[in-house]
């Protein structure tokens, strides 16, 4: 069976919960976790002379990392309750489904456990789903927690 699954996470409440029935799972068929988080890209601000207000834009990626970290925290914290061995993993990538398909590659896991966050039709229609991106390029099983 899987080995080793790859739990993104955004720090939502259904990520959260996904997150504890992530674990559970691995713990119950002996696998371990990579927790993920991909850091959104940020658009430069550009003031009024045409300048990019290089400070700002620095300042908002810190704090994103440091909010990613925060997440990935609570999973590790998490996994380690249930005897899980749990790495963390942030990158920065062009879209947060493509982050995801690419660090379960990268860290070789078998299985991508994530959740959806069950937007109405209209809004996945004009939005987007991460969850179906990912399930519909990811060459690993997803099993999608809702």
């Amino acid at each position: 069976m899987f080995k080793h699954l790859l739990i993104p996470t955004d720090g939502s409440t259904l990520s959260r919960k996904a997150v504890k029935a992530g674990i559970s799972f691995a713990k119950t068929i002996g696998a371990k976790v990579t927790a993920y988080y991909a850091l959104e890209m940020v658009q430069p601000y550009i003031v009024a002379d045409g300048a990019v207000d290089i400070a700002s834009l620095k300042a908002f990626e810190q704090r994103a990392r440091e909010r990613g970290e925060e997440h990935l925290a609570e999973v590790g914290e998490a996994a380690e309750a249930a005897g899980i061995v749990c790495e963390a993993y942030i990158t920065k990538p062009a879209t947060p489904y493509q982050g995801i398909v690419q660090a379960a590659k990268k860290k070789k896991c078998d299985v991508i456990f994530m959740a959806s966050h069950g937007r109405g039709e209209l809004a996945s229609l004009v939005l987007g789903s991460v969850t179906q991106k990912v399930l519909a390029h990811s060459k690993l099983p997803v099993m999608v927690y809702r």
